[in-house]
């Protein structure tokens, strides 16, 4: 079974309606005794990061994510990516979970647009299993103004936006996708059944 975190700054139902497309059993909840339960856990996430962060405290869960993190395998996707590093620095500086070393900042492409929106493409990193057989160069569905920082071994995909910008990201047990699976058609849901395979 997946735990969607429902924390109030989620994109929860797109997220589990992919899932559901795809066959796998999941739940939208703030229990912590169901993340205990999980196989996998979700963390979506849009908005401003010091909001969402603040939200999430609100629920309690953020001892038990990090502790889950240790067992099984964890995905952030946009928002919820960024909240996987340890600080951002979106309205000021806010702490993050800090389960993949690095920031996150806003994005500075020289005569490009501000967020980015719409579909780029995925430059291999380095090999991750969330990434498994999706070919070459696939495309997929960002919307998002900050960006992580971080070394490269951390990154499974760029996506080039003035910058090389982390696409994916991984750490352990831990995955991020700075793009939207969820909305990035056949080659998003083979993402999240990767995730489930993990």
């Amino acid at each position: 079974m997946i735990v969607i975190i429902d924390y109030g700054a989620g994109n929860l139902f797109s997220v589990k309606n992919a899932l559901d497309y795809i066959g796998a059993e999941s739940v939208v909840t703030k229990d912590a005794d169901m993340l205990e339960k999980a196989d996998r856990i979700i963390l979506p996430g849009v908005g401003a990061f010091p909001d969402a962060m603040k939200m999430l405290d609100s629920t309690g869960l953020i001892p038990a994510i990090k502790e889950q993190a240790k067992k099984k395998p964890l995905l952030g996707i946009c928002l919820g990516m960024q909240m996987l590093f340890e600080k951002s620095y979106e309205f000021g500086e806010t702490d993050g979970l800090g389960l993949i070393p690095g920031k996150v900042e806003l994005m500075t492409p020289p005569d490009l647009l501000i967020p980015q929106i719409g579909w780029n493409r995925l430059l291999y990193n380095e090999k991750c299993a969330l990434l498994d057989g999706l070919g070459d160069e696939p495309y997929v569905y960002f919307v998002h103004s900050y960006a992580a920082v971080c070394e490269s071994r951390y990154v499974a995909a760029y996506t080039d936006y003035g910058d090389k910008v982390p696409a994916c990201v991984f750490s352990g047990n831990v995955y991020g996708c700075q793009f939207h699976p969820e909305k990035s058609g056949e080659t998003g849901l083979s993402i999240l059944r990767n995730f489930l395979k993990l």
